[in-house]
């Protein structure tokens, strides 16, 4: 009978309870609440009951985790959130699939692994393509998982040098009114690259490949005029960059460099009426074939959950300011 209750079992074993269950078995009640089942564990086993459709969504998924937790992950909330939302769409067990995509460690042993399909689509960009062009909202992986990849070249003797670089804007403060020599100024602006670094290969390493000149991080102003030769070249906050400013950035491109462009379109630090060099560029190069372009999204997000939530509620604003205007051959028609 069509809505009919059934009941199913799977196991969770007695280690890894915790760590899918979560805190207070919020991961538990979390499916139970989204996929409108009722889970009930006892001794290792768990009852699920529910509809067809959603109890076997239940399972699958719970199974999921449990395989994503047997290969050392933490399971999080977003972790749960997602597989949730591929179970909406019948897209089981795509989460076990993207864990396998390894790209490094961390200095403290932490596996560095996309996440999300977007972010997966988004590596396997940056290993296919010379060029990759990776915008979306913060929170998304951009710059780490570009910082992974660069890294893991590095130490696989792909490519010689790292050069990391970001457009110095003002966003509110002067660059004048702070203290100390020029590099002090523009460090603040560099320091979410080196938190990155620091993370992945550790302070004293970063420190020994800075001296030897094989880690370079410098504002973009300081690209001008050079050739990058066997370079892995990652450009940050690219929303802020000019349209001059982005030519100037990728005409400099060498021999067997890579090059990833970061950027956020929604977070523009330019003056008012200037054009962003980030979204001419994705205009002009889309068609050129080995150049890949990777639009992540709010589903990408792999921050607190509030920040994707943040997220899309800034993106329902937007779209509700964006003032209607004539469309040309339709009398009295509008658009957004």
């Amino acid at each position: 009978m069509a809505g009919s209750i059934i009941e199913l079992h799977t196991e969770v074993p007695a280690d890894q309870e915790s760590n899918v269950f979560g805190q207070f078995d919020e991961h538990l009640k979390l499916i139970e609440r989204t996929l409108n089942v009722t889970v009930i564990s006892r001794d290792g086993v768990l009852k699920i009951l529910g509809s067809e459709q959603n109890a076997a969504s239940a399972k699958k998924l719970i199974d999921e985790l449990v395989v994503l937790a047997k290969r050392g992950n933490t399971i999080t909330r977003q972790n749960v959130n997602y597989a949730l939302s591929l179970a909406m769409e019948q897209r089981n067990e795509v989460l076990t699939e993207i864990d396998k995509d390894f790209i490094c460690n961390t200095i403290q042993g932490r596996p560095i692994k996309p996440k999300t399909l977007g972010q997966k689509e988004y590596v396997d960009q940056i290993r296919k393509k010379m060029i990759v062009f990776g915008v979306g909202p913060a929170g998304t992986g951009k710059t780490y998982l570009a910082m992974a990849m660069a890294v893991t070249a590095f130490r696989n003797e792909e490519v010689s040098r790292i050069i990391l670089t970001r457009p110095a804007i003002e966003a509110g403060e002067k660059l004048g009114f702070l203290p100390g020599d020029l590099q002090s100024k523009v460090d603040p602006y560099l320091r979410p690259l080196y938190d990155a670094l620091y993370q992945i290969m550790g302070a004293d390493s970063f420190a020994k490949n800075m001296e030897r000149g094989l880690i370079e991080v410098a504002p973009l102003a300081y690209m001008r005029g050079r050739t990058l030769d066997n370079a892995f070249i990652i450009l940050d906050e690219a929303q802020n960059t000019t349209p001059a400013q982005m030519k100037m950035f990728l005409t400099r491109i060498g021999f067997g460099s890579k090059v990833i462009v970061t950027g956020d379109a929604s977070q523009k630090d330019l003056p008012r009426d200037a054009v962003s060099g980030l979204d001419v560029a994705m205009k002009v190069l889309k068609k050129i074939d080995d150049i890949g372009f990777c639009q992540l999204t709010s589903k990408d997000v792999v921050r607190h959950p509030l920040v994707q939530q943040i997220v899309q509620a800034y993106d329902a604003y937007e779209k509700k300011q964006k003032p209607e205007r004539p469309v040309r051959g339709r009398k009295g028609g509008y658009e957004r």
